[in-house]
């Protein structure tokens, strides 16, 4: 749905159309599970927890330890810039872990309390933090940056950062201006400026590799963005890769499995 008839919706429409919550019905139960799988995997893998990138609470991150000399695998978590913390999210790396990856998920400050433009910032941080602490723990200089949902958008603007040498969008969002007619925006308090300096689709694209991910059972809004993504980034190396049967919470599985589509895809990508 392109931009002027997203418009035509009703406020109501605007917002059931972005709201991935209340779309997947059981996404409370898919949390938890995420939750206790993440606690788990502290209990099976070495893990150098909430290590400091800046002075705020959320400027953290979590270091995974993988073979010497292997590349870095960096999850931003989602949540519309305003939800969720990282560390319900850690079980996304066992899979590179078991592919012999270093990993690591960074935190960020929340809206409202950080605007768009400081998440991007604390985020661009925790890039340079994470591959000089990586470095030096014995990885290689090579970075992947990948991220679900509002992490999605973080990861494709941080994509031409200097370590990351390839990128990973999972259900992303890549164009801002429908999340400014939602009420998402309430936190967000996005301008018609910040759209154009902040959606990925509004900038140049950079030339590096960057898989676009979705899940085929995700709302249309969703797709969308990932598909007009993925035209926009035409001729660019990644590609468009649909998960079959995947919801917006139930596609972060195939991230975690180390037989899934999308760790292959963004390594070889």
């Amino acid at each position: 749905m392109n931009i002027k008839r997203f418009d035509m919706l009703t406020a109501s429409e605007r917002d059931a159309a972005y709201d991935n919550t209340a779309a997947v019905s059981n996404s409370a139960q898919q949390l938890m599970d995420f939750e206790e799988r993440s606690a788990f995997l502290l209990t099976q893998v070495a893990c150098q927890q909430d290590l400091r990138y800046g002075p705020k609470e959320r400027q953290l991150f979590d270091y995974f330890p993988g073979k010497r000399d292997a590349p870095t695998l960096i999850f931003v978590h989602g949540g519309y810039w305003q939800m969720r913390h990282k560390n319900t999210f850690r079980f996304v790396v066992e899979g590179a872990l078991m592919q012999g990856l270093n990993a690591a998920l960074i935190g960020y400050t929340l809206a409202p309390q950080a605007s768009l433009a400081q998440i991007v910032q604390e985020v661009r941080q925790g890039i340079a933090a994470v591959s000089a602490h990586a470095v030096k723990s014995g990885a290689n200089k090579h970075v992947f940056v990948s991220g679900w949902s509002a992490g999605g958008h973080l990861a494709a603007l941080c994509l031409g950062c200097e370590a990351v040498v390839a990128g990973l969008g999972v259900s992303g969002i890549y164009d801002l201006a429908p999340i400014r007619m939602t009420y998402l925006n309430r936190a967000l308090q996005l301008t018609e400026q910040d759209t154009d300096i902040y959606s990925p689709m509004a900038l140049s694209a950079v030339e590096k590799p960057f898989v676009i991910a979705f899940g085929t059972q995700e709302l249309p809004q969703l797709k969308s963005q990932s598909k007009a993504f993925s035209e926009y980034r035409l001729n660019l190396p990644g590609c468009l890769l649909p998960v079959s049967g995947a919801d917006h919470f139930s596609i972060l599985n195939d991230l975690a499995d180390p037989h899934g589509a999308l760790l292959p895809a963004l390594l070889s990508a």
